[in-house]
C-alpha cells in the first residue's frame, strides 16, 4: 500500500510540475478508488497534498523567472475566498451534475488549446484587467472548491488564451493560484471530514519529488509540445469522467 501511494504520488507531482495542473485529477480518484479513502476525505486530502506540492513547484518556476507575480497575486487572493466557499457548497450539489460540468469545461479548455492561436504577444494589460483577473480568480476558485480540484486545468488555459502569457510562464503563474485554492479547499473540507494523515504524508512527500522531475522536463520541452500535451491530457480525462458519470 505504501509503495502504491508513493508511485501515484510521484505521478501526481510529475503532472503538476509539467503542466501546472492535473494533480488532483490523479490524487482524488487514487485516494478513493485504490486506497479506499472515503470520497469526501479523499477530496480534502487531495487538496492538502496539492497545496504542499504546488508550493514547492512554484518556488522552482519562480527561481527561473517563470511566474507573473501580479497576475498570480490577484488570481490567488480572490481564488482563496472562492475555493473556501466552493468547498462548503460542494456537499450540496449532486455529484453527476458537477462532474458533467467539470468535464464540459475541460473539453472547452482542451479545444481552445489545441485549435486556437495562443501565441503570446507583448501587449500590456489594459486597466480593466485587474478586475477581470480577480473575477476569473473568484469564479475559478469557487468552481474548483466545489468540484474538488486545484483549478490549474482552468487557470493555465485562461492565462494563455485571455492574458497571452507564454505557456511556460502560464504554468508557473498558475501554480501560485493552485496553491492558494488548494489550501482554502483543504480548510473548507478538513473541519467536516476525517483526514488520514499518514497516507497524506507519504503521498505528499513522493509528489514533491515528482514535481522536481516535472519542472525539469518542462524546462526542455518546446512550448508547442507542452500546449499540445496539456490539451490532449484534458480531453482524455474529460472523456474518462463523462464515461464514469454515465455508467
Amino acid at each position: 500500500m505504501q509503495i502504491l501511494t508513493a508511485v501515484v504520488g510521484m505521478s501526481t507531482g510529475l503532472l503538476l510540475g509539467l503542466f501546472g495542473s492535473g494533480g488532483t485529477l490523479i490524487a482524488m480518484p487514487t485516494l478513493h478508488f485504490l486506497l479506499h479513502v472515503p470520497a469526501r476525505s479523499a477530496i480534502a486530502m487531495a487538496f492538502g497534498i496539492i497545496a504542499m506540492t504546488a508550493a514547492i513547484a512554484t518556488f522552482h518556476y519562480w527561481r527561473r523567472g517563470a511566474v507573473d507575480l501580479r497576475v498570480a497575486a490577484l488570481f490567488g487572493l480572490f481564488g482563496i475566498g472562492g475555493a473556501y466557499l466552493g468547498a462548503r457548497l460542494g456537499a450540496l450539489i449532486p455529484a453527476a451534475i458537477h462532474l458533467t460540468l467539470f468535464a464540459t469545461i475541460m473539453y472547452y479548455s482542451a479545444h481552445r488549446l489545441l485549435f486556437s492561436d495562443t501565441r503570446a504577444d507583448e501587449t500590456s494589460l489594459s486597466s480593466d484587467h485587474p478586475i477581470r483577473i480577480a473575477a476569473y480568480g473568484l469564479g475559478i476558485g469557487t468552481f474548483a472548491g466545489t468540484v474538488g480540484v486545484g483549478g490549474g486545468f482552468l487557470i493555465v488555459p485562461a492565462l494563455i488564451l485571455l492574458w497571452r502569457l507564454p505557456v511556460k510562464r502560464a504554468v508557473g503563474t498558475s501554480l501560485v493560484a493552485v496553491t492558494a485554492n488548494s489550501l482554502a479547499g483543504f480548510a473548507g473540507y478538513a473541519t467536516t471530514v476525517a483526514i488520514n494523515y499518514p497516507i497524506m504524508a507519504v503521498f505528499a512527500t513522493s509528489a514533491v519529488f515528482g514535481t522536481f522531475a516535472g519542472s525539469a522536463l518542462h524546462r526542455y520541452l518546446p512550448e508547442k509540445t507542452v500546449k499540445l500535451a496539456l490539451g490532449l491530457f484534458l480531453a482524455t480525462i474529460a472523456t474518462y469522467i463523462i464515461g464514469k458519470t454515465l455508467i
